[in-house]
């Protein structure tokens, strides 16, 4: 998981599973719960490079070169100027390539109509039946879908298509979403999985991009994208389901 899920995932804890009253208790409890999805995070990814090291992996050696560069005096000006050029702008550029279109895309589902409800309402109502598998609804499934510019969009996307609005919304008040998610039936399972789909779900686009050019392979960049996927849906998939056969899913 990139560093855009954390917003979302420290939201969610607190709305869930500490309050959204600011005290030094709930801001500690919030950090333990906030350590241990990290962790969590940290052994699924040791296990995972464990299972495709035996499996698709086995036989490819693995090695790590790090090619330091001459020693030089810095020149203040000139690491400024490489700087903004070889990371801002270039991190930009390609971020922008996929982030246009897919604004485009989500400002069309949401606010072209069918019979009176949007695009994104027919397919959030399409993918919830498949979604409810996993311990999510179709909106939070579609959200991550559209979502694969930028994680930090995931949400606004949830929160504009639980109010129908036609625009990106953020609500600033913790108390105020939470009251909205639970009107949309969001329980504290919803919100477990939400959390593990948070830290193991496919890579933004800026990753996959960044993958591509690196390794000059789509086999090896759709593998990056499949793998973290089938992960986090087998497991909010076991998660949900051990919930409800042991009735906990309320």
């Amino acid at each position: 998981m990139d560093g855009g899920g954390f917003p979302t995932i420290l939201s969610i804890i607190s709305m869930f599973f500490v309050g959204t009253a600011m005290t030094p208790l709930n801001s500690l409890l919030s950090t333990l719960i906030l350590t241990g999805v990290i962790v969590l995070g940290v052994l699924m990814t040791f296990l995972i490079s464990r299972v495709l090291s035996q499996t698709i992996l086995r036989g490819i050696p693995s090695s790590f070169t790090l090619e330091l560069p001459p020693y030089r005096r810095p020149q203040v000006g000139k690491v400024i100027v490489r700087s903004i050029l070889d990371r801002t702008l270039f991190v930009l550029g390609r971020a922008a390539v996929v982030a246009a279109p897919a604004g485009l895309l989500i400002w069309v589902l949401a606010n072209v109509t069918i019979g009176d409800t949007t695009l994104l309402a027919h397919c959030a109502g399409f993918l919830d039946p498949f979604a409810r598998l996993f311990g999510l609804d179709g909106v939070i499934l579609m959200a991550f879908i559209l979502g694969f510019p930028a994680n930090e969009i995931v949400f606004p996307i949830i929160i504009m298509a639980y109010l129908s609005t036609g625009t990106l919304t953020d609500l600033s008040a913790l108390g105020e979403l939470k009251i909205l998610l639970e009107n949309n039936g969001w329980t504290w399972l919803t919100a477990v999985c939400t959390i593990l789909f948070s830290l193991m779900h496919w890579p933004c686009s800026t990753s996959c991009m960044t993958i591509l050019k690196e390794s000059k392979s789509l086999k090896w960049t759709a593998v990056s994208f499949a793998v973290p996927t089938l992960v986090g849906l087998t497991v909010c998939f076991v998660v949900a389901t051990f919930a409800r056969l042991v009735g906990f899913a309320v």
